[in-house]
C-alpha cells in the first residue's frame, strides 16, 4: 500500500510511485492547528457566547475539546501504526467493512472538495472589504490557482505554506489573549473600570454565565464542533511524515493542549470584556469582520486598524483552510484509486510525488465556487456550506468506530498493546465517548426544525442529506461487491508494527 511500508527515514529518495515522506514534526503540528483555528474562532465565537452565555460557551468548548482529544488519540494510535494517505478510509475498510471504508473515503473527498469551494467564496466576501467594486469570482480564480500551485509543487511546499498560514493565526490568538488579559487587569486601557471585578460582572449579566438553557448548549456544541474540524488532517498527512511512529504521537499530544488553550482562553477573554448581551456578537457573517469579537476587543484596546488587521487574518484563515482541503481531498482520492475504489488514473504521481490527476479532479469540484458568477456570493456560500455540513462529523464517527474495532482485533489475535508505536491512553472509554457525543451532535444539528408547528423540510434535507447519502453508498457497495463486516479473527496486521517502529 503506498506510503505504508516505507522506512520512516526515507524522504525525497522515495521511489517515483510512492508519496514522499517530506513533512516534519513542525509541519504536522501546524497542519492540525491550522485546520482547526479559523473563522469558527475569529468570527463565529461571538455567536456562541451570545447564544449560551460566557459560561455555556466555555463549557461547550471544553466538552467538545475533550471529544476531539479522544478522537485524536484514536487516530494517533491508528496512524502511528499504519501511516497511509487514506487514513481513516483505509482503517474503516480493513477493520470495519470494505464498504464502510469506501463510503468514508468518498465522503471525505467530497467534504473537503466542497469545503475548498466554500472557502473560495468566503474569500470573495472578505476581499470585498477592501475592493468592493472588483467581481468576486476574480478573487476565487486567483486563490484557486495559488492553492493548486502550492499543492502541485511538492508535499513540502504545501507543508511550508500551511506552517506559515497557521503561524499567523496562532500569533494573532496569542496577541489577542495577551492584550485581553492586560485589559482585564487594568494594564491596558479599554477594560472594565473596576478591573478584574468589573470583568466578572459580564459573567453575571442577565442569565449569565449560562444563558438559554440546555437547548442553547446543544446549539452551541454544533457550532463548536465545526470549529474543531480539521484536526484529523494529521491522519491524512501521516503517510508523508518523515517519522510517523515518533512525530504523530508528539503532534497528537501537543495539538490538543494548544488548541484547547487557545480556544478556552480566547472565549474567557471575550466573555470577560464583551457582555453576551452585546448585539454585535450575534452578527457573525464572514463578510462583516467589523463585528468579530476579536475586532471588538482590539478596538477597545485602542487599535484603530483592528478591523483591517483581523480582515487580513481571516483571509489567511480562509486560504489556509482551502489549502488544507486541497491537500486532504487529493490524498484521499489518490488512496481510493490505489485501492481500486476509484478510477486508476487518480493514482498517478508526478516526479515530485504529487497525485496530479487527483489534484485536477479536486480542482474541478472546487470550481463550484464560480456559481457566484450567476448568484450572489452570500447565497452560494450558504448553499455550499449546507452541502458539506454533515460530512466532517461522519469522518469523526468513522475514526471512533475504526479505532475501537482495531484495538479489539489486535488484542484478540494475541498481540500485546505494548507493540504499538503509540497507545491511546483512554481505551475503550475514549472512542466510545467520542462516538456517542459525535452522534448526538450529528443527529441534533437541526433538531429545532422538528419542534416547530410546521417542519422546514428544505432545511432538514439540506442539513441531513449527507447521512443518508453516506449510508446509501456503504450499503450499495456491500450489495454490489458482497463485502461484510470484518471479523476480529480475519483482520490483517501484517508487517505494520515492524514497518512503523
Amino acid at each position: 500500500m503506498p506510503g505504508s511500508g516505507s522506512r520512516t527515514d526515507q524522504s525525497t529518495a522515495a521511489p517515483a510511485n510512492e508519496l514522499r515522506r517530506d513533512l516534519k514534526a513542525r509541519h504536522l503540528s501546524m497542519i492540525a492547528i491550522g485546520g482547526s483555528i479559523g473563522t469558527g474562532l475569529f468570527v463565529a465565537s461571538g455567536a456562541t457566547i451570545a447564544q449560551a452565555g460566557p459560561g455555556g460557551a466555555l463549557l461547550a468548548y471544553g466538552v467538545i475539546g475533550l471529544m476531539v482529544y479522544f478522537l485524536m488519540t484514536s487516530l494517533g494510535e491508528l496512524a502511528a501504526f499504519m501511516p497511509v494517505s487514506g487514513s481513516f478510509a483505509t482503517y474503516g475498510a480493513r477493520y470495519v467493512d470494505e464498504g464502510f471504508g469506501f463510503a468514508l473515503g468518498w465522503n471525505y473527498w467530497y467534504n473537503w472538495a466542497i469545503t475548498i469551494a466554500v472557502d473560495l467564496v468566503a474569500s470573495q466576501l472578505v476581499m470585498a472589504y477592501w475592493f468592493p467594486d472588483v467581481p468576486g469570482y476574480w478573487w476565487s480564480a486567483l486563490f484557486l490557482l495559488l492553492m493548486v500551485a502550492l499543492n502541485a509543487i511538492s508535499v513540502r511546499g504545501f507543508g511550508e505554506a500551511e506552517y506559515w498560514f497557521a503561524a499567523i493565526k496562532v500569533t494573532t490568538v496569542l496577541v489577542f489573549i495577551a492584550l485581553g488579559v492586560a485589559m482585564i487587569f487594568g494594564i491596558l486601557r479599554g477594560g472594565p473600570t473596576d478591573g478584574v471585578w468589573g470583568a466578572m460582572a459580564n459573567w453575571q449579566v442577565a442569565d449569565a454565565p449560562f444563558a438559554g438553557g440546555f437547548a442553547a448548549l446543544i446549539g452551541v456544541a454544533m457550532i463548536v464542533g465545526f470549529s474543531f474540524q480539521g484536526t484529523e488532517l494529521i491522519g491524512i498527512a501521516a503517510a508523508e511524515s518523515e517519522n510517523p511512529a515518533k512525530n504523530i504521537p508528539r503532534a497528537v499530544r501537543q495539538v490538543f493542549w494548544r488548541i484547547l488553550l487557545f480556544y478556552v482562553l480566547a472565549i474567557a477573554v471575550i466573555g470577560s470584556l464583551v457582555s453576551y448581551t452585546d448585539p454585535h456578537l450575534l452578527r457573525n457573517g464572514v463578510g462583516d469582520i467589523s463585528v468579530s469579537p476579536f475586532t471588538l476587543v482590539f478596538e477597545k484596546a485602542g487599535l484603530l486598524s483592528a478591523a483591517v488587521i483581523m480582515n487580513a487574518v481571516v483571509l489567511t484563515s480562509v486560504l489556509s483552510a482551502g489549502n488544507s482541503g486541497m491537500y486532504a481531498s487529493t490524498r484521499m482520492l489518490y488512496t481510493l484509486a490505489c485501492q481500486g475504489m476509484a478510477p486508476r488514473i487518480f493514482g498517478r504521481l508526478s516526479r515530485h510525488g504529487v497525485p496530479v490527476m487527483a489534484l485536477l479532479a479536486t480542482t474541478v469540484m472546487a470550481g463550484l465556487c464560480f456559481f457566484s458568477f450567476l448568484f450572489s456570493p452570500q447565497t452560494v456560500y450558504l448553499w455550499l456550506l449546507n452541502l458539506s455540513g454533515m460530512t466532517g462529523f461522519i469522518a469523526w464517527l468513522g475514526i471512533a468506530i475504526s479505532h475501537y474495532r482495531f484495538r479489539k482485533g489486535f488484542v484478540a489475535q494475541g498481540h500485546a498493546v505494548s507493540e504499538l508505536p503509540y497507545v491511546s491512553p483512554w481505551f475503550p472509554f475514549g472512542p466510545i465517548f467520542a462516538f456517542v457525543l459525535c452522534l448526538v451532535i450529528t443527529l441534533g444539528q437541526n433538531y429545532e426544525a422538528f419542534l416547530k408547528d410546521r417542519i422546514d423540510w428544505g432545511g432538514v434535507v439540506a442539513t441531513y442529506i449527507g447521512l443518508p447519502v453516506f449510508l446509501l453508498i456503504w450499503w450499495a457497495y456491500r450489495w454490489v461487491r458482497g463485502s461484510r463486516t470484518v471479523a476480529y479473527a480475519d483482520m490483517r496486521f501484517d508487517g505494520q508494527v515492524e514497518s512503523t517502529k
